[in-house]
């Protein structure tokens, strides 16, 4: 049988998230810091599945607005070829002879259409080109190529053979 202390009052404040309840007058310092938790985990979960789906035209256009300037597309020109390692912003600057200001607001612009991804290792930060978001792009110009029949291009990529 229950006991008192397992039951909470009457006029306990109950916060539901994800599933759990969750009794404040219990502990509300902890209580909240579990719901916390909960929402980041769920928060987590939402964006990665963001990421995940289908590109629509608003990703493409952000993408494409994105490339559409040359400092920004010679920066991520310079990212894809360093690959999966990245760059940090000063080497990014050195090779492309850019002023630290101007290439922190290109690089901002390309993180926000998600096109890069940005990591702190220390006192640094790393600079990814973004290769899913960059074949999801790809693959949402080339959807309709051929009638949505298969398609093979040719070797040098300047056509396909359908």
């Amino acid at each position: 049988m229950p006991t008192r202390a397992d039951v909470p009052a009457r006029n306990a404040a109950l916060l539901v998230v994800g599933g759990v309840l969750i009794p404040l007058a219990v502990d509300p310092l902890g209580a909240r810091r579990m719901a916390h938790r909960e929402l980041a985990r769920i928060r987590y979960f939402y964006y990665r599945g963001i990421m995940e789906k289908e590109v629509g035209d608003d990703e493409v256009i952000r993408g494409l607005a994105a490339l559409a300037q040359t400092a920004r597309l010679r920066a991520f020109r310079e990212l894809v070829g360093a690959g999966p390692a990245g760059l940090t912003p000063s080497v990014l600057a050195e090779r492309l002879a850019l002023p630290a200001p101007t290439l922190s607001f290109h690089l901002k612009e390309l993180l926000h259409a998600g096109l890069v991804t940005q990591q702190r290792d220390g006192r640094f930060l790393i600079y990814r080109a973004e290769f899913a978001r960059i074949n999801a792009l790809l693959g949402y110009l080339t959807a309709h190529c051929c009638e949505s029949a298969v398609c093979e291009i040719d070797g040098d990529a300047s056509r396909c053979r359908c």
